[in-house]
């Protein structure tokens, strides 16, 4: 099978013959039918992160059982999936408490993908830049039948994240003034998400016009371009000099987190869902921060139950309440990988998909 290589930082993947695994105990073998092309996938590209070469990369993907390992229960060939990434193991104290998003196994899994002798790390345990992969059935999310791949597979993080982030961490409550700080493929659909609960006013903040004119596509009833004036001075004339409620930082830089905690009231909740480079350090006064109020709350993987929240949030767009097919500004051919990545560096998408 086809799958895209990473040997070394910043340089181009290597569309290689891989040989892959048979799936285990537990485990499903699934193919593909399509991947988004995440910030996350570019984060681990381009810098210096814990993931290690060679790699493949990809984890937001989608696609049909094909095979199954033994004592597989939950799915069967022929069921469509979403992929939930990372480690699910369901004994630790986080998964216990409902909060998978966090969950810290005991071991990982191993790899099913090799280059000859040569083993291939698969990012996040999903690698789905690749016609197939093998993953622990525990993370498998059956969805209905009448899904297209296209869409769930951006399910499997942007969308979960951004709504999540909204929905089950912050819980935006209707009438709320909130603000989102980045509107790539992860702030559009907290911009959606605002607009489902009810949220009046939904500010979008970014230094790109046509990443605005998506977010007003997703509902914002305001955009900012950040380059052009103060945010903050913008936010506080929008919400009658006060601030906003919410505020959802989806970049991942100590700078937009500073200015998300400043966007919000006193009392308000800055919400930082990005995911900045591990030296940055975000700094406040002590002081205020015990008097005004303010909160300031990480959000992992949007807070999200796979098996509970994706099913929900495919029967969302399949009735028409949120938009996933819009979010697909390009589609490419797994061959096209690097293009894919220099155009969400560009920030020419809102979601690129690899389609297989």
């Amino acid at each position: 099978m086809k799958a895209a290589v990473l040997y070394q930082r910043r340089e181009p993947m290597v569309i290689e013959n891989v040989t892959l695994t048979d799936p285990g105990p537990g485990e499903v073998e699934i193919k593909l039918g399509a991947s988004g092309v995440c910030h996350s996938d570019y984060s681990h590209w381009s810098r210096d992160t814990w993931s290690q070469m060679p790699l493949v990369l990809g984890h937001e993907g989608a696609g049909t059982v094909t095979r199954v390992g033994a004592n597989v229960s939950r799915v069967k060939p022929g069921d469509r999936v979403i992929i939930a990434f990372g480690v699910r193991c369901g004994e630790c104290v986080f998964c216990r408490r409902g909060e998978p998003y966090l969950c810290t196994p005991s071991a990982t899994p191993p790899t099913h993908m090799f280059k000859g002798d040569l083993a291939l790390n698969m990012f996040a345990h999903v690698g789905s830049f690749a016609e197939r992969t093998v993953v622990a059935e525990k993370n498998c999310v059956v969805i209905r039948a009448d899904a297209p791949l296209d869409t769930a597979a951006l399910v499997a993080c942007g969308v979960a994240t951004g709504m999540g982030a909204v929905m089950n961490t912050a819980k935006v409550e209707p009438g709320a003034n909130v603000v989102v700080i980045g509107t790539g493929g992860v702030g559009l659909n907290a911009v959606q998400a605002a607009r489902l609960s009810g949220a009046a006013r939904i500010i979008a903040v970014d230094i790109l016009d046509n990443k605005l004119e998506y977010a007003r596509e997703f509902g914002a009833t305001h955009v900012i371009n950040s380059r052009s004036e103060d945010p903050i001075a913008a936010i506080q004339r929008l919400t009658g000099g006060y601030g906003a409620d919410y505020a959802f930082e989806v970049i991942g830089m100590a700078s937009t987190i500073r200015q998300a905690y400043d966007a919000v009231r006193n009392g308000g909740t800055a919400v930082v869902v990005g995911v900045a480079q591990e030296d940055e350090v975000v700094s406040f006064s002590a002081p205020a921060l015990m008097r005004s109020g303010k909160k300031l709350l990480g959000s992992v993987y949007g807070s999200t139950r796979p098996h509970v929240d994706f099913p929900k949030i495919i029967d969302l767009f399949m009735e028409g309440k949120i938009k996933l097919r819009e979010l697909i500004s390009r589609r490419f051919a797994l061959d096209d990988i690097n293009e894919a990545f220099r155009a969400l560096h560009a920030g020419e998408v809102a979601r690129g998909v690899v389609e297989f």
